[in-house]
């Protein structure tokens, strides 16, 4: 049984010395050189007395920056990433919550370490991967080591604007990598295209399954996801087999009418998440890639990323919703009621996970931290810690479970409780919308409807009187260029909602 995802690598690394473990555009480290230069760093770091606490990463995304990951974790700490796209106010607050006493960083990044890391040792990694490895201090470091240990903590947005560090531990990390790389298809002969940025938690199904099965994942440049047939382009020349995406970097590829012109060849599995995938842009991609096998993912950070799955196994009319089928192995979910009881069949409830998938908690914010993990309410026997997601889903007949939306992208207007995402899902169904988004102006009372496309504003509105009741008809419509996304490719709802506020 394993105990320490560096374990992955030490059973991969002599397996395939030569192969190419990760790469980008320009360049690419194979296993060898990712094993060796990590066990560099961890030793470094050991030798400067670093141990058992968080050590910034802040580099551009590279391949270097997911092997100082692993040479992090050698050393006992646990690694926190932060890369040059990060907003530099955003940066401050994590510093300002770690007090970190090292970082390691880039040539490029440097003068951003020296500005936020006053007080840490700022290492260099060209520095740090030709230093000595020593064995010994590493191996000593391992006695020590057990399944509950830190590996990374990966900061989610606050409520208050407060970013909150999400502390993850190898148990958890491994017990997930395990099954999903058993859901997803991947061996020795994957090629992984990575979309997520790596201070997200979406990167782990690529890093981690490439560690433990040998694959190879590509870091895709940012740039090509504003150009859907450059990108497709990419995919066929590096011949990717997996890909794990957000929705929207998915529906801007069916939506631009990508697929008249080039087809991704190679792609075997699409896995998706973080969003509804409207029917119709999905219905386009299983058309293209028929023999493809498709994949729902669903799941928090705050639970090791993801805690559900579905494997499409039938055709979905446009109107439907696609399930997140069921948890993982080793994984529990609870809908509660507003009552804190199990929800009755096809009744909405909020989804809580239990099991091995639960983080640790937020780094230095233990009141957070009481208010997300809690005691289960449905054990009053001993203490057992379920994590409350604020996602609402109910268990359809088939018995799968399906995302309704989050909690609070629930109203009330117009004496009706109304799910916004319900909203949504129907703007999708008209012909020419590529994107919907709604946002509730409490201020006003009004539904507000942001969308990109074809269709003009009297056009969808007139389609939409015959798909929603009255009381769900959008009170404003307003068409965008290009719908902002958060750096992790969702919707930016909270921008919208600011720039609804403010008459936009």
């Amino acid at each position: 049984m394993r105990r320490n995802i560096l374990e992955y690598l030490e059973e991969t690394a002599p397996k395939y010395p030569d192969k190419a473990a990760f790469a980008n555009e320009n360049m690419s480290m194979t296993f060898r050189e990712v094993h060796e230069s990590a066990r560099r760093i961890g030793s470094a770091l050991t030798r400067r007395g670093y141990t058992r606490e968080p050590v910034v990463i802040l580099m551009a995304r590279h391949p270097h920056m997911i092997t100082a990951f692993w040479g992090t974790v050698y050393s006992g700490c646990f690694y926190v990433p932060i890369d040059e796209e990060m907003p530099t106010f955003r940066i401050g607050l994590i510093f300002d919550n770690l007090k970190p006493r090292v970082v390691i960083c880039d040539e490029k990044m440097r003068e951003t370490a020296g500005q936020f890391g006053a007080g840490c040792e700022v290492l260099s990694y060209d520095s740090l991967v030709q230093e000595e490895e020593d064995p010994a201090a590493l191996a000593g470091i391992r006695r020590t080591a057990i399944d509950t240990d830190p590996i990374y903590i990966v900061f989610t947005s606050g409520s208050t604007g407060i970013p909150k560090g999400v502390v993850a531990c190898h148990r958890s990390v491994i017990d997930y990598v395990d099954h999903l790389t058993e859901v997803l298809g991947v061996d020795e002969t994957s090629v992984m295209g990575c979309q997520s940025p790596l201070y997200f938690d979406a990167c782990l199904k690529e890093l981690f399954s490439t560690l433990k099965c040998g694959a190879t994942t590509y870091l895709i440049p940012k740039q090509l996801f504003m150009f859907p047939v450059k990108l497709v382009e990419f995919l066929n020349e590096h011949k990717i087999t997996n890909v794990c995406w957000v929705v929207s970097a998915l529906t801007m590829i069916s939506a631009m009418n990508t697929f008249k012109t080039i087809v991704p060849r190679y792609l075997k599995t699409v896995a998706f998440g973080s969003e509804v995938f409207p029917i119709k842009q999905f219905n386009r991609w299983r058309a293209a890639l028929p023999e493809a096998t498709f994949i729902n993912l669903y799941g928090p950070t705050e639970a090791t990323g993801m805690s559900c799955y579905y494997v499409v196994d039938r055709d979905f009319a446009e109107g439907e919703a696609i399930p997140i089928g069921r948890p993982f192995e080793n994984t529990d979910i609870l809908l509660l009621n507003e009552k804190n009881e199990p929800a009755a069949p096809g009744e909405p409830g909020e989804m809580c996970v239990r099991g091995t998938p639960l983080a640790l908690g937020y780094y230095n914010n233990d009141e957070k931290t009481r208010e997300a993990f809690v005691q289960n309410p449905l054990n009053p026997h001993y203490p057992e810690l379920i994590y409350r997601t604020g996602d609402m889903a109910k268990v359809n007949e088939r018995g799968e479970l399906v995302f309704i939306s989050r909690k609070d992208y629930q109203i009330k207007h117009m004496g009706h409780r109304i799910e916004l995402g319900e909203i949504e899902a129907r703007v999708a169904l008209v012909e020419g919308v590529y994107t919907a988004a709604c946002v509730f102006d409490r201020n006003k009372s009004k539904i507000v409807l942001y969308y990109t496309g074809e269709v003009d504003k009297v056009t969808l509105l007139g389609g939409l009187k015959s798909l929603l009741p009255r009381y769900m008809l959008p009170n404003r419509l307003e068409k965008l260029d290009v719908m902002p996304l958060t750096p992790n490719g969702k919707i930016d709802r909270k921008g919208l909602t600011r720039r609804c506020e403010e008459g936009r």
